[in-house]
């Protein structure tokens, strides 16, 4: 279009693109602060719900307090009620104070504030010190300069995003004063007998964290170093989440920049006022929901039942003749309102009923232990959360085969002991004649100098706590079985095919199963038939000589190697093994 060349067509052509172009933004632009206005209006319904919610658990701890049917519980609520009293005015400061900001906006960029409750008016219904709670009651449709964004940030922000120095400031740090004022006003309100330390909630400044996550952790361990009463803890840690904002931003690549500035810069002047509202939201939410928790400290039915269930809970492991104890009980609770159940390392397949439903699988030792959280939420959907654990007995399905005959303990071999109650949870097993010693699930048996011993295996039962003689079983005692002589890989009768190997072993062979049986060779004699020489040495290691005369002698000939040796349960014992060359 700036072209000379252009003709008066084609400029005209180019100057109706511009001025679709620029119909087409302010088109965009409108429909975006349509949307702000649309989204303000939902958030003014919103406080008007929240101021209505908190309302109506005031009046119910009123008549509480009014009711001298039971007088100290009538005393207990009017305590409350001036802990209310309390909120309420702390409330109201940061209500009026958020109005003011959104007054001077309006003035500023030359809305007409004065006229209050017409059709054509901003202000539908003026801020009242009969009703301080409430928040100005305003239709943005009716602002004439929508999308001015200078004068809301001057006055909010002051001159830089980073660093803002205007009314912002101020409500920022009220807003942070009031989670302070209000989290330790709760904690601090709970009633308790004379001479009981008092409840405190020492509330931090968290306003830097990684995630919510992080977020939860820090104010966890803020209540866990105060002193907060149990039934409150979800209830403050809420509000003060709630009520919690990280502080400083990266935006477009500006790092440390405030949440006022992140949130007011260059916004326009409904969003800027739809902001303000939201705000005005949280705090009147965080004053209805420490309201409901006060009302719910003296009854009154803070948490909803439709359904009953009865529940009968006894042992999961009993046996015959036992004595059992089952306890029967009845459980309400709120269909509409089903509990939240967590479990760790498993999952929740169902919830009904008013309870969690978790199906796993049985783990392999004795005991398995199933923990979690489960969390009821009362009318205002404050959750109250507890932990459980359930423990269960896990018995090894087993099927035994003994061999009387075989009922053999070896002196000086640790031998392997293994007893099982089936039937019960616990197994006790004691001896006579021989020591017994736990080792894992076995039990090491170790035999005395007597020919036989014996071994009771006792049941008992965690629940009844008590132990049954299961049977007392009579074991020969018999020393070390022979070892067997092992030139290299060959043992006595043998034929070697080969005449390398340097070394003598003792060892069983793969018919004595005592394979933590250990032995060593102390000294050996080797002779040769038809050589008329023998040779000797002590240890495991054939000399050069003895080597040499195996390696020389003629086929067919017999190697003796005569050993005396010593190990497991045994010293200085001989064998012998004849080897054919």
């Amino acid at each position: 279009m700036g072209g000379g060349k252009e003709s008066p067509r084609q400029k005209m052509i180019g100057m109706m693109y511009l001025v679709l172009t620029a119909l087409l933004a302010l088109n965009v632009s409108k429909s975006i602060l349509d949307a702000f206005v649309a989204i303000e209006e939902n958030i003014q319904v919103s406080n008007e719900n929240e101021y209505t919610r908190g309302e109506e658990k005031k009046s119910s701890l009123a008549e509480v307090a009014q009711d001298q049917s039971v007088k100290d519980l009538a005393i207990k609520a009017a305590k409350l009620l001036k802990t209310v009293d309390e909120i309420d005015k702390m409330t109201a400061v940061r209500i009026k104070l958020i109005d003011d900001i959104k007054m001077e906006i309006l003035e500023t960029v030359g809305e007409d504030i004065k006229t209050i409750g017409t059709e054509e008016s901003i202000i539908f219904k003026e801020y009242s010190t009969k009703d301080p709670l409430k928040p100005i009651r305003m239709h943005l449709s009716h602002v004439q300069n929508m999308d001015k964004y200078d004068e809301p940030m001057h006055i909010i922000i002051g001159e830089e995003i980073t660093n803002p120095t205007g009314k912002g400031i101020d409500l920022w740090k009220s807003y942070n004063g009031f989670r302070k004022d209000l989290t330790e006003k709760i904690a601090s309100s709970f009633i308790v007998e004379p001479g009981v330390p008092k409840f405190f909630f020492k509330a931090p400044e968290i306003n830097d964290y990684k995630d919510m996550s992080d977020l939860s952790q820090k104010v966890d361990k803020a209540i866990k170093a105060s002193k907060v009463n149990v039934d409150d803890q979800e209830a403050i840690k809420k509000i003060y989440i709630g009520l919690t904002k990280q502080e400083r931003h990266e935006v477009h690549e500006v790092s440390n920049v405030h949440w006022i500035g992140k949130t007011f810069d260059h916004t326009p002047v409904v969003a800027a006022l739809a902001s303000l509202s939201a705000m005005q939201k949280e705090i009147l939410t965080a004053r209805a929901d420490a309201v409901a928790l006060i009302r719910g400290r003296v009854g009154g039915g803070e948490y909803s039942f439709n359904k009953i269930l009865a529940l009968a809970y006894g042992p999961e492991v009993a046996n015959a003749g036992d004595e059992l104890t089952v306890e029967v009980m009845m459980a309400a609770f709120d269909s509409d309102k089903q509990p939240e159940v967590t479990v760790q390392g498993a999952k929740v397949s169902e919830i009904r009923d008013g309870r969690g439903i978790i199906t796993t699988k049985a783990s392999s030792g004795p005991e398995m232990s199933l923990k979690g959280t489960i969390t009821v939420r009362n009318k205002s959907g404050i959750g109250k959360t507890l932990p459980w654990e359930k423990k269960i007995t896990i018995m090894k399905p087993m099927g035994t085969v003994a061999l009387p005959d075989m009922r053999v303990l070896y002196r000086g071999y640790d031998n392997s002991v293994e007893a099982i109650a089936s039937g019960y949870d616990q197994t006790a097993v004691s001896g006579n004649g021989v020591t017994l010693k736990k080792s894992g699930n076995l039990y090491i048996g170790t035999p005395g100098g007597g020919k036989t011993c014996t071994i009771t295996v006792s049941g008992k039962s965690s629940i009844t706590n008590k132990s049954v003689n299961l049977g007392t079983f009579e074991f020969q005692i018999q020393p070390m079985p022979k070892a067997e002589i092992f030139w290299g890989a060959y043992a006595d009768g043998d034929e070697a095919s080969s005449r390398t190997a340097k070394m003598l072993y003792a060892k069983y062979g793969p018919g004595i199963p005592l394979t933590k049986a250990k032995f060593q060779v102390q000294k050996w004699i080797l002779s040769v038939s038809g050589s008329g020489k023998t040779f000797s040495g002590t240890g495991n290691t054939l000399s050069a000589d003895a080597l040499k005369i195996l390696a020389v002698a003629p086929k067919g000939s017999m190697a003796t190697f005569s050993c005396i040796y010593a190990g497991t349960g045994t010293g200085g014992k001989p064998s012998t093994a004849a080897i054919k060359l």
